[in-house]
């Protein structure tokens, strides 16, 4: 008995701590600020895949000029992505369908992106959104943005 106590104990401990770490993290991500909570699908065909797969929920942070993103669910305490400004372009916007709608945050707008070759999108509120656009359209002069 006292065994199974102290086993159950040890899990609750270990719950408790990895719950912590989490929210430790996060906040260490937030603290210089810049911070805004956006869902990432990279790599994305050219057709709208409306099913909610491959979308993975972060939070981005701009950096100078670039937007370092991190996966919430992740103790990696570096960037899973990391966007150049000049290297981003905007295709198109959309609204979430289907699935989708599920998958993300109940006022997601959904952003069709190029970089570097590969097409991915973000979803983030419209709040957002209209910072990314402006932080796009704020490079310094000589660099080329795109944003449809």
């Amino acid at each position: 008995m006292v065994l199974a106590l102290t086993v159950c104990g040890i899990v609750v401990a270990l719950v408790v701590l990895g719950l912590f770490v989490f929210g430790l993290r996060r906040r260490l991500i937030q603290h210089s600020g810049g911070t805004f909570d956006c869902s990432l699908r990279w790599d994305v065909p050219e057709r709208p895949d409306t099913s909610g797969k491959g979308w993975s929920y972060g939070v981005a942070r701009y950096s100078g000029d670039r937007l370092t993103w991190f996966r919430v669910f992740s103790y990696a305490p570096r960037p899973r992505r990391v966007l150049e400004r000049a290297s981003i372009e905007v295709a198109g916007r959309r609204l979430p369908e289907g699935e989708e709608e599920l998958a993300l945050l109940s006022d997601a707008v959904i952003l069709i992106c190029l970089h570097q070759g590969t097409r991915l999108e973000l979803a983030m509120s419209e709040d957002a959104l209209t910072g990314f656009l402006a932080w796009l359209e704020a490079a310094p002069p000589g660099q080329r943005v795109n944003v449809a």
